[in-house]
């Protein structure tokens, strides 16, 4: 489904990227790597938000390296950045609805695809009138993913989706990743790695902006390497 091959991205003369390369397929694949070692400018390399100096990505067959982000999106892509980036004077409902609002057959689809997310997340069929800004952590982490699904993405993206939330709301965020891998395939950057192995199939290790390891969910748990510098054992 979406393969990045070989790319390498700098920011001025900085190498932040070097010659990295992944595959996800129908599944749910995570990114793992200590704070600043390429998790989150690799997704904006595959969003479009920065251009690779060399490599190629490809979505379903097509390289979308050159594109531009709205594109990359129509095609099938959604993503859920760190910060959430809610309207917070807007409702959740009408949050909800601008997830699916620009994108190929988004408005036709509302209905269904709220109650796909209502399922999903019900406490945010009790808050649609709520105002997002006025939302607790986890449930603006919720509405994000929820409004991230209204586009029908074949692919998600998660980006530290644990970043900035108490540890018994990460365990619910990370549930809520299990359940969605049956539905869309999910790749996902995270620095809890504990939690975030309970949630994927595989996963990747960025060491400064290199793959360092990779493997199963179970092979990756009994690393020595990521016991230690992940796991504190």
């Amino acid at each position: 489904m979406l393969s990045v091959e070989r790319v390498n991205v700098f920011y001025g003369k900085r190498h932040v990227l070097w010659d990295l390369s992944l595959e996800v397929e129908r599944e749910c694949v995570g990114i793992f790597g200590p704070n600043g070692a390429g998790k989150t400018t690799l997704v904006n390399a595959i969003l479009g938000l920065v251009r690779p100096a060399s490599g190629e990505i490809t979505f379903l067959g097509r390289p979308i390296h050159r594109l531009p982000t709205y594109h990359i999106v129509r095609l099938g892509i959604a993503a859920v950045p760190q910060e959430r980036e809610l309207f917070p004077y807007l409702s959740v409902q009408a949050n909800l609805e601008a997830g699916a609002a620009y994108v190929p057959g988004g408005r036709e689809h509302i209905k269904e695809r709220l109650e796909t997310v209502f399922s999903l997340f019900p406490v945010l069929r009790a808050r649609t009138r709520q105002l997002a800004g006025t939302l607790s952590g986890g449930e603006q982490r919720m509405l994000a993913i929820a409004r991230a699904l209204m586009a029908g993405p074949k692919l998600l993206i998660l980006d530290e989706p644990s970043l900035g939330l108490q540890p018994s709301l990460v365990s619910e965020v990370f549930r809520r990743v299990r359940e969605l891998r049956r539905q869309v395939a999910i790749l996902v950057t995270e620095q809890n790695v504990n939690q975030a192995l309970k949630a994927v199939d595989r996963g990747y290790v960025i060491e400064n902006g290199r793959i360092v390891l990779q493997g199963s969910a179970a092979e990756l748990k009994g690393n020595d390497h990521v016991r230690r510098s992940y796991l504190g054992l």
